[in-house]
This record gives C-alpha cells, sequence and structure tokens, in this order.
C-alpha cells in the first residue's frame, strides 16, 4: 500500500510534535514529548512504523495481518509495528494511529489535555 497521507495524518492532529531522530534514524510523532508514534526501518531497512495500542487491541491486529507485528525494539506488549509495504487497509492504519494518539493524549493531566486543545482552538480564531 501507499501511505502517502501517513505523515498529514499525523501533524494535523492536535497538539502533535513531529522531529527526527538521528540516532535512531525514525521520525517520531509526540504529544507534550510522548511519542505516539514513529517512522522508520528495521535492521534490513524496510519501512515500518511503531505505534502505542491497547494490547488486546494489538495483539488482535497481528493475528489478523502479517505486516503487523510486535513492537519494533519497543515494548512488545503496548507497542505494534506495521511494515508499510503490506497490504493493511488504510482505515486500519488509521484507527490504529486514532487509538495511539488517544492513549498518549489521555496520559497526559487533564490540565495538560485542556491546555492543548485551547491552543489549537486559539490558533484557529487568528
Amino acid at each position: 500500500m501507499n501511505y502517502n497521507w501517513l505523515d498529514e495524518y499525523c501533524t494535523t492532529k492536535k497538539g502533535v510534535e513531529k522531529d527526527y531522530k538521528i540516532e535512531w534514524d525514525a521520525t517520531r510523532y509526540r504529544i507534550n514529548g510522548k511519542m505516539f508514534a514513529m517512522c522508520g526501518g528495521d535492521k534490513e531497512g524496510k519501512p515500518i512504523i511503531t505505534m502505542k495500542l491497547e494490547p488486546d487491541f494489538g495483539e488482535l491486529l497481528r493475528e489478523k495481518y502479517e505486516e503487523i507485528i510486535p513492537g519494533y525494539y519497543m515494548s512488545k506488549r503496548h507497542w505494534n509495528s506495521l511494515y508499510l509495504e503490506g497490504n493493511v487497509p488504510d482505515k486500519v492504519l488509521k484507527k490504529m494511529l486514532d487509538q495511539a494518539y488517544k492513549l498518549v493524549l489521555e496520559s497526559l493531566s487533564k490540565k495538560v489535555q485542556k491546555e492543548i486543545v485551547e491552543k489549537e482552538n486559539d490558533l484557529i480564531r487568528d
């Protein structure tokens, strides 16, 4: 599949910061410094994206799609990697990214969550 929409999909979510970690040769998508997704490659250079997911949801996806594996160089329980050269439907990857974003956002304090929403609303009004 061609997931050319992936970067824009991640960066247009409220409060998302994107950076490139040279040591990992990977692009990270974070909220308030906490990563929810990372694009890079495996040891053979095959492109992958790794996301934080609910453990049961990640396990279900791994059973259904061979392109989804336990998190590459991450906690195998909470992180899952998807090979970007595979055939996982766009809507499934979007659902994974939405859950990853939500999990990290909800892990932040209510005060920080409110600040992120208000900051985005201020940008819309300007």
